[in-house]
């Protein structure tokens, strides 16, 4: 008894200037395909007692349906700008094309409508959408334009699991927001950096509830769980001391097995799926879902200190901060008519990239920036560890020009002491490694070896991931950034394109150039061997090429492109 009333009074301690009414959680209703209808809206919703706070929706005051789709179906999403500012909407994890994607690029302007149309193409998993608007994302996503997406596929329907909406099949999505308590505005960090009030996010909520309870019934249910966060990195545990549950998912689809813990820490984008056993509750029991933030180690949002050597502006005082807190109370109720009872000791199949199919390598680094040079993404290479100055995001500048059907593997490396959730748009991937300081790198655990689309990279920490680019094309740049969103916001942000492009450079030496040009030939002869039928050839380099083009140029269909300079063909 003793235990519980401690729990309860670290729950209610962080929610001392708000107000301790506990209210059921709210269960966003779900969309159904082939054909889904959103609208962005403005709207009112109450956080704090007698200060309403402007939020936005889609399809209602905030937050968005659950959208709910079919592996290898065939859909069509109508999205209708009424927020009047611009904004995109991206398909956070989906593997669809650069135009349907909702990057920065697919700007929607006021009153205007996006209608991305796409196959889905990804497994079972949970994803969700938000908008992706470059300098304005956190403002948005922060006001409530979010929703998740649930994809079902042959394999997951074969395994007696729960998935239920709403019954034994929950979606939590978890967020704490900075809001003045004097006036309910939702407050952001400043693109200068000159005002740090968005860093005050000591308001928690669920499914945009405050202090909310969720009745539950006695038998295994089903949670999936997305940090929506713009800052904070969550330490999930249940409040019950030596109580366990499972992870069956992670950002991209399924385990291989489930994974027995009692702690599951997600940063900002990621998702995951559990699995509680109520069972062992009798009815009647409250038990909450915590965040166990002073387990946190310093450098990670949400720790006691956002830096190993000090806090960021506003950081402090936060009484989130490096204190255990409860997020939702479980309420155990009687079990269903037809409950689940057991899980399966296997899941689905997972494939994983060996690191020997990588053709390419990349080196990354994550820099936080300052009022005049903004939050960075750079790169190194494998020599030279030391990174150098990168500038921000530029929206006309593409980063890296990547070939269809590369591996490739990418080094990713905290820089400032501080940590990077990194987001891959178009595909997923898989974490090789992990490794800090002169330590051996170490696989990754059991719940990091399914396929992921964000990966935690802790302070000093280097991890690398490796992928396969598959399926599309195009001139329009895919990004890659953190998912800090401030962060986001103001540069650490970069972009690349996937083509099927051949490249001819006469200087070619082995370099790459700005890491943008992959597998050059000096000839228009050796580049047209190694053309797959349709390419476009791209001139790098100017002047003459003094050759004869062989007969493929016409029996490949070949494409020819010029990057710079004149080029003459003879």
């Amino acid at each position: 008894m003793k235990s519980k009333f401690i729990v309860f009074y670290l729950g209610i301690v962080a929610l001392s200037q708000y107000s301790f009414a506990q209210n059921p959680l709210y269960i966003p209703p779900v969309l159904n395909g082939p054909n889904y209808d959103l609208t962005m809206q403005n709207g009112t919703t109450t956080f704090i007692d007698g200060h309403p706070s402007a939020t936005m929706g889609f399809n209602g005051n905030v937050l968005g349906p659950t959208l709910m789709m079919q592996a290898g179906q065939d859909i069509t999403i109508n999205v209708l700008n009424s927020i009047g500012e611009e904004s995109t909407v991206h398909w956070h994890g989906l593997h669809v094309s650069a135009e349907n994607d909702g990057g920065p690029h697919s700007v929607i302007a006021a009153n205007q409508t996006f209608s991305p149309a796409f196959t889905v193409l990804n497994k079972a998993a949970t994803y969700w959408y938000h908008p992706h608007l470059h300098t304005n994302t956190d403002k948005q996503v922060s006001k409530g334009l979010q929703g998740m997406i649930i994809v079902k596929d042959a394999e997951e329907a074969a395994l007696n699991l729960p998935r239920t909406y709403g019954i034994d099949d929950f979606p939590l999505i978890v967020q704490t927001k900075s809001i003045d308590p004097a006036t309910g505005n939702i407050r952001y960090v400043s693109l200068d950096y000159s005002n740090s009030d968005g860093n005050k996010d000591d308001v928690k909520m669920v499914n945009a509830t405050m202090n909310p309870y969720l009745n539950v019934p006695r038998q295994l249910v089903r949670f999936r769980l997305l940090n929506a966060s713009d800052h904070r990195v969550f330490e999930f545990g249940l409040s019950t001391a030596g109580v366990y549950f499972n992870q069956i998912a992670s950002d991209g689809g399924l385990l291989v097995a489930p994974y027995t813990i009692n702690r599951l820490r997600l940063a900002p984008g990621e998702r995951a799926e559990i699995l509680i056993d109520f069972s062992i509750y009798a009815v009647g029991t409250n038990v909450q879902l915590m965040s166990f933030a002073a387990e946190l180690p310093n450098g990670l949002w949400g720790a006691t200190m956002s830096f190993p050597g000090g806090n960021s502006p506003g950081y402090s005082p936060n009484p989130l901060n490096g204190t255990n807190f409860s997020l939702l109370e479980f309420r155990v109720t009687a079990a269903t008519a037809n409950p689940i009872t057991s899980y399966p000791s296997t899941l689905a199949t997972v494939t994983r990239i060996p690191a020997g199919n990588a053709t390419v390598n990349r080196y990354k680094f994550f820099s936080e920036g300052t009022s005049t040079n903004g939050s960075v993404l750079g790169d190194y290479t494998s020599q030279n560890t030391s990174p150098p100055y990168s500038s921000p995001y530029q929206e006309n500048f593409v980063n890296e020009r990547i070939k269809l059907n590369t591996t490739e593997i990418w080094e990713l490396q905290s820089y400032d002491g501080q940590f990077h959730p990194f987001h891959l748009h178009d595909v997923g991937f898989f974490i090789l490694d992990r490794k800090k300081g002169n330590n051996a790198a170490v696989p990754p655990m059991p719940g990091e070896q399914g396929l992921k689309d964000v990966v935690l990279i802790n302070p000093g920490e280097v991890v690398r991931i490796i992928t396969k680019f598959t399926d599309f094309t195009s001139d329009v740049p895919f990004v890659y950034h953190c998912h800090i969103l401030p962060h986001e916001d103001t540069g650490m942000m970069h972009q690349f394109t996937v083509s099927d492009d051949i490249y001819v450079n006469t200087g070619y030496t082995g370099a790459t150039q700005d890491g943008s040009v992959i597998y050059p030939y000096k000839t228009v002869r050796a580049a047209l061997n190694a053309a797959q039928d349709g390419s476009t050839l791209i001139f790098v380099s100017s002047g003459d090429h003094v050759e004869t083009p062989p007969d493929l140029l016409i029996s490949k269909n070949i494409k020819m492109k010029l990057l710079n300079g004149a080029i003459t063909v003879k």
